[in-house]
Order: C-alpha cells, then structure tokens, then sequence
C-alpha cells in the first residue's frame, strides 16, 4: 500500500503527505503557520516536496500555501482551474453554477498556480474527481493505486463520517461554509459511488473501509 501520511493542526484541519516515484505531494496546506510542520513531517519521510495539491479555496486549505512556496520555490502548485479564480478572489459564478451565496474564507494566495486541472486529469497517481458543492471548483483525489480518497471537505470525519450538505452539531463549521448543499450531497453520492478504501478528510481521521459510514452519512442528509 501507497504510503499516506496525515499532518494535522489542533487536531482539527488536516493537510495529506503522498509518496510518489519522485518525491512526495502535499494535499492542502491547513491554517497559516502550518509550512514548517508540513517540512517537518516530509523531512522525516526523506523525501522532497514535489507539488502542492489544493481541493478547494478556502482560507482553511490554502493558509500556508504561500509560505510552503516561499521555502519551497521548486514545488509545482495544483488547483482546478474553477477554484484557482477564488484563489485570485474571482468571487463571480459561472452561468449555470446555483446562485447561492459563496460561503466560507476565500482569502486568496499571492502564490498562482503553476498547473490548473480538471475532472478525470492526474496528478502522479491520483485522479483527480469532481465534487463541487463545497465550493465550485472542489476536488477530491483517488490514489489509483489503493483507492484511498482524499476528499477535502466533500466528507468530514471529524465527530463521526458526515456531508456538508447537512449539519453535524459535532462539528458544523464545515457544513456553515458550504456553497450549495444539494450539489455537495451529489458529490458526496459520486465519492461513495468510486468504492475508496479508505476516506481521507479535510477534517477528522482517516477512515478504514468507509462504505457503510458514507452510506450512513448520505441517508442522515438525504
């Protein structure tokens, strides 16, 4: 199995360490001030830093994205090409896309991606998949190689598995910056529909063998 390492802050907001042939991925980048424990963690990998992977824009995922960039000048920066205008604080919506308020922290990056992707591209081993609802543009990445999915805030795990598409009391915040909730619980059918082997959130624990849990979580926002 694909080595996967979770880096969290307060034990509250996640960032993903990914091997690969050459080097390691980092997906999202928790709260500002989080570049030295991400270099830590990869530092005690022995592996380099190769790319920065983003899920989504918010304030949240993208905190530390300019000082990772700034120690780490060579890294490549991924975002889907939807959510890298809410990196640039493009707050307008697509024609088409619900016209619900765009919830959350957009507090944009100095740094700009080098590489945006769209659904069905890979980065290394991992596909990237679409599951907007959260935010527009928001992905989640399959590792084609074990099939953990890591899902950004497409699920929590964090007081139990639930969807931004219904409350959990146990941790609402989430639920509180999601754009449009009927389109997040789409995504969150399309995620179970891939069969994961294991659920990498944005917030929360990773989740062994995820079915009945998502299954769970669908049925609660449904």
């Amino acid at each position: 199995m694909p080595e996967m390492h979770r880096i969290s802050r307060f034990g509250l907001v996640n960032a993903y360490l990914v091997a690969e042939e050459d080097g390691l991925t980092v997906i999202d980048t928790m709260l500002p001030r989080s570049a030295g424990k991400v270099i830590a963690a990869a530092g005690a990998r022995g592996a380099p830093i190769v790319r920065i992977v983003l899920t989504h824009a918010h304030g949240d995922h993208v905190g530390s994205l300019d000082e990772l960039k700034g120690r780490l000048p060579d890294a490549e920066v991924i975002i889907s090409a939807r959510d890298a205008r809410l990196l640039a604080k493009d707050m307008s919506l697509d024609p088409g896309e619900p016209r619900d308020k765009l919830r959350g922290s957009y507090p944009g990056t100095e740094t700009l991606p080098d590489r945006t992707v769209e659904p069905g591209e890979r980065i290394g081993s991992l596909e990237v998949v679409a599951s907007p609802g959260h935010t527009p543009g928001h992905v989640a990445l399959l590792d084609t190689r074990d099939r953990s999915l890591y899902c950004g805030d497409a699920y929590t795990t964090l007081g139990g598995v639930a969807t931004p598409a219904k409350v959990n009391p146990l941790f609402p915040l989430v639920y509180m910056a999601t754009w449009h909730r009927p389109t997040a619980l789409d995504s969150a059918r399309a995620l179970r529909a891939l069969e994961p082997a294991r659920l990498a959130a944005g917030h929360g624990k990773v989740v062994e063998s995820p079915a009945a849990a998502m299954d769970a979580a669908i049925a609660r926002a449904a």
